[in-house]
């Protein structure tokens, strides 16, 4: 276990120094879900509203967890916005487990991008 978290820290810290090379920041979880969620919602960068940019990043965060079944994506309403259902309960003991488990699947759902 010690290994796979290590492991999970590693990788971590290299996706968020790519990110900086990137954007010339090193971006936090938040803005990691963010621009995720501008990746999923597929219309690029604009102004978004602060409750667009908290849909953004609920898009995200669904999307992630669609990787390991806990979502699927439901429809792509007519503003062209995804909506994601609850297939099943994500297994979360605390706080600290449930950004391990989101990091996991945000590494996951880059490792997947990088194989198209």
């Amino acid at each position: 276990m010690a290994d796979e978290s290590s492991n999970l820290d590693h990788r971590w810290t290299n996706l968020r120094a790519s990110m900086m090379k990137t954007f010339g920041k090193k971006p936090d979880l938040n803005a990691i879900l963010f621009l995720i969620g501008i990746q999923e919602l597929g219309k690029g960068i604009s102004d978004f509203t602060k409750e667009e940019k908290q849909d953004l990043m609920h898009i995200a965060t669904c999307k992630v967890f669609s990787l390991s079944g806990f979502y699927e994506l439901e429809r792509v309403d007519e503003e062209g916005w995804p909506h994601y259902r609850s297939v099943k309960a994500i297994p979360f003991t605390n706080l600290k487990d449930q950004e391990r488990m989101l990091k996991w699947h945000i590494l996951e759902y880059f490792d997947r991008a990088d194989e198209i």
